[in-house]
């Protein structure tokens, strides 16, 4: 069976081992993007998915694998991966402080008038799901202000728009972190990993 027909998803995120921390920046890169495959696998054997070729196009976005979207995201301390039928995406990001410039740049006025708790309390909310959503999309960070949040559906849950499609996204909060997948209309089983 496959998350499609029981309408679940299974992100995974994979704390970075420290050895790997510590590499030198460009070792640090291959590292990464290799434990955030690791993840990936990880994710698909929850899916009850078979990995095929993993692909991307001219732009650097994963090509879809008999069927299955995929998507991954690494930080220095956490890497992550989902798997769906539909199209999807992940961004993780440590919660830290940020500029007003930034804030600003992540969102418009009406977008932050969204919540009550203000700009700096939901921005990596806000920026983890637009990269999720750009991610499933198919496009870079260079397309940040099309990418809109329209709805807060709790603690939990975004509604964004992105050229004239809806997305709806889900965080996960862990370790002065905040990861973001868009679930749309799936479930999502959440997975921790630790560094061993």
């Amino acid at each position: 069976m496959t998350s499609c027909i029981d309408k679940t998803i299974f992100p995974v995120i994979l704390a970075v081992p420290e050895r790997v921390q510590q590499l030198p920046p460009r070792e640090k890169v291959r590292e990464l993007s290799r434990q955030a495959r690791r993840a990936l696998h990880m994710c698909a054997r929850k899916s009850d998915i078979n990995v095929g070729e993993l692909r991307k196009d001219a732009n650097g976005a994963p090509l879809p694998f008999d069927g299955n979207f995929w998507s991954l995201t690494h930080k220095p301390a956490y890497v992550g991966a989902v798997i769906c039928t539909e199209v999807t995406g992940i961004d993780v990001e440590a919660v830290r402080d940020v500029s007003e410039g930034l804030i600003r740049k992540v969102a418009r006025e009406k977008e932050w008038r969204l919540s009550d708790d203000g700009p700096t309390a939901v921005f990596f909310r806000y920026w983890t799901a637009k990269e999720a959503v750009l991610k499933a999309a198919g496009v870079g960070i260079s397309r940040l202000s099309r990418c809109q949040v329209v709805a807060i559906q709790g603690k939990r849950h975004l509604g964004l728009t992105y050229e004239g499609v809806t997305f709806l996204v889900e965080h996960f909060f862990f370790d002065g972190h905040v990861a973001s997948v868009v679930k749309n209309r799936f479930q999502v089983e959440w997975s921790l990993l630790n560094r061993d």
